[in-house]
């Protein structure tokens, strides 16, 4: 079995959750549920640890997370079997989360080096002579770091090593479905020099522990990704509380008459089916041009067709099954929905338990609902347009904004999209799902708030304090 990280111990429970291959079912491990009075233990934990995380230097906690790094470099094959065994992502999809992971870390470390203040210039204000103003950053205290099935390592390093490089003391509630990960994460880094107390882990029913940790007064930071819904009942239930929220979207890829079709085909194929669609990123709505769309179709499903489906951790597999065979169904079901109304299937849309096969829906109209919600799920669905004006209207004609990209050479049309398009991240000549860690990374609209990428989760995980020396 694997165990909690509470209070600086490897905690087991008599009661657990199965951890199965998405893949075949198989068993992986058996992870702890926690209840009410393990959640108080972590709570009270993590309160007594922030007073002392706030007073390590700087530079211990820089080291300590580039030590984190590579220790997860020197494991990287380990974990990388370990993300595909839970989550069900191809080998190669899984090696280089592991990647990212650690370079994650390594940008944690130099935002702890450059975390500082600002002079505030008091004597060019009324009644500022003499006086000497300057601002600091602080550690929050106690952040709670709620993360999701689909990146079950890196997605935990964005939360947990920003955090811990801004003093904090943290609590991680990984998925369900995808625990593993998460608690190898924390081994590492507490090995790496991070206190026990600092970083604990609690696994169990997301619905108690979220709803008990999120509402608890002594959190003053909540970092979350995942459904819209779940987000909006956390900032219900936080109250007076920081939040970061990243919170999903459908995103719009448009493809201009000027586009190259072997190029943007390529684009949709890797950005629409990467982890079999459940990537808040991946391209999920195609608005191409009508003069392009037969030509573009035909690549298209020329290139999905070549797709291999099968065992993730097979080298030759290019797709592996969603994480849960409740979510293949209900994929399935709005695509079966679509077709009703007027869509056309052509090709994919079978499924064999968890593993729907990749999709393209083409004739799509903007109030289907794969068109409307967030399919997270291995389909595109294609819709054309006459001219850019309507190709910017379809892409705003949905409630979330997380990503967005666009395939022209005019310049003009890529300026004009680049200004109107409501996303919070926008590619120019790519797909939308374009992630570099380094970057700002959030959305507009329900898509969320706030922003990941460490130089920015750090601000947002230290709050700033006003000093004024009065002469």
């Amino acid at each position: 079995m694997a165990y909690m990280l509470l209070a600086g111990q490897r905690v087991e429970t008599p009661s657990f959750t199965e951890v199965r291959s998405p893949y075949n079912g198989q068993l992986i491990d058996t992870v702890p549920v926690a209840d009410e009075k393990q959640i108080e233990q972590a709570l009270a934990v993590a309160d007594r640890m922030a007073g002392a995380m706030k007073k390590t230097i700087t530079r211990d906690r820089a080291d300590w997370l580039r030590r984190a790094a590579q220790l997860l470099r020197d494991r990287s094959e380990e974990f990388a079997r370990t993300i595909t065994q839970e989550e069900g992502k191809i080998l190669a999809e899984s090696r280089w989360e592991v990647v990212r992971a650690a370079e994650t870390l390594d940008l944690s470390a130099e935002e702890a080096r450059r975390l500082a203040g600002d002079a505030i210039p008091l004597e060019s204000a009324p009644g500022g002579a003499g006086k000497i103003g300057w601002t600091m950053r602080v550690p929050c205290g106690v952040v709670v770091a709620i993360t999701p099935f689909n990146f079950p390592l890196n997605l935990v390093a964005h939360k947990v090593g920003p955090a811990l490089a801004g003093g904090n003391a943290v609590i991680l509630k990984p998925a369900s479905d995808t625990p593993l990960s998460g608690i190898k994460l924390a081994e590492i880094l507490h090995e790496a020099g991070f206190p026990p107390e600092s970083l604990q882990v609690i696994t169990g029913s997301g619905s108690l522990i979220g709803s008990a940790l999120c509402r608890d007064r002594r959190v003053r930071k909540i970092s979350f990704t995942g459904s819209f819904p779940v987000g909006e009942t956390i900032c219900q239930t936080a109250g007076m509380k920081r939040v970061t929220m990243e919170l999903g979207s459908n995103c719009p890829l448009v493809i201009m008459d000027d586009a190259d079709m072997e190029a943007v085909s390529q684009a949709a194929v890797v950005s629409g089916f990467a982890n079999a669609g459940q990537v808040c990123i991946s391209t999920q709505r195609i608005l191409i041009d009508h003069r392009m769309k037969d030509q573009f179709l035909d690549r298209l499903k020329t290139k999905v067709s070549a797709l291999k489906v099968g065992d993730p951790l097979d080298a030759h597999t290019t797709m592996g099954p969603m994480v849960r065979e409740s979510d293949a169904k209900r994929v399935c079901q709005w695509l079966d929905e679509a077709a009703a109304q007027g869509a056309k299937r052509l090709i994919g849309g079978d499924r064999d338990g968890a593993m729907v096969f990749p999709t393209v829906m083409a004739d799509v109209s903007p109030a289907m609902t794969i068109a409307r919600e967030e399919l997270f799920g291995p389909a595109v669905a294609v819709m054309s347009f006459a001219n850019i004006d309507e190709a910017i209207a379809l892409a705003n004609d949905s409630r979330y904004g997380l990503g967005a990209g666009i395939f022209t050479r005019d310049i003009g049309k890529a300026m004009r999209f680049l200004r109107e398009v409501d996303s919070g991240n926008i590619h120019i000549n790519a797909a939308p799902q374009y992630r570099a860690d380094v970057m700002p990374y959030g959305g507009l609209k329900d898509s969320g708030m706030g922003k990941e990428g460490p130089a920015y989760a750090i601000r947002e995980m230290t709050e700033e304090k006003m000093i004024v020396w009065h002469g």
